[in-house]
């Protein structure tokens, strides 16, 4: 069965996150929460910042530091930035299955108890909230913007990227 589209769960919900209830959450798709250089400390850092609350899941959150990890490794190399995901994915987005096909109005019971499954994490944000944090040196300022624009395109939310030091849009 196909998976739901994610502008199904982009409304904020209650907090679903006690997994300690749950049986067989999926595990969650990030793979890594800090790239590039750990040790050096960059001049300039800018952030991508949400500007609606929104969920986002953590498909959509892999896609997107996927996206900007490669643009910066590719233009200015792996030692000249530091990337940072600033979100875990919490959590946890239900789905109640329905049968289809041929005989599967016997076989469901449609809404009736429809808890649903879990299926997937997602990270609840608020307005205003940082998503990526990015630190660079000053001659690599236009591709990191680049690479962070790439990485919003991903995101089912308006986003806009500011500086650290003292909240100035760029973008």
């Amino acid at each position: 069965m196909a998976r739901k589209p994610a502008s199904m769960y982009r409304r904020i919900e209650r907090p679903y996150t006690r997994r300690k209830y749950m049986g067989g959450v999926p595990g969650s798709k990030v793979v890594h929460y800090d790239m590039g250089n750990l040790q050096e400390d960059f001049p300039v850092k800018i952030s991508l910042v949400v500007k609606e609350p929104v969920q986002i899941r953590h498909t959509a959150l892999e896609a997107a530091r996927v996206a900007a990890n490669r643009y910066l490794l590719k233009m200015v190399g792996r030692t000249n930035f530091y990337l940072k995901l600033r979100v875990y994915p919490h959590h946890v987005i239900r789905e109640n299955k329905q049968a289809t096909g041929a005989g599967a109005d016997r076989v469901s019971s449609g809404m009736r108890h429809a808890f649903g499954k879990a299926v997937g994490t997602a990270a609840q944000m608020e307005t205003g909230q940082r998503l990526f944090s990015l630190a660079i040196n000053p001659q690599h300022l236009v591709e990191a913007k680049t690479a962070l624009i790439r990485a919003g395109h991903k995101l089912p939310t308006p986003v806009r990227i500011v500086m650290d030091s003292g909240m100035e849009l760029i973008k």
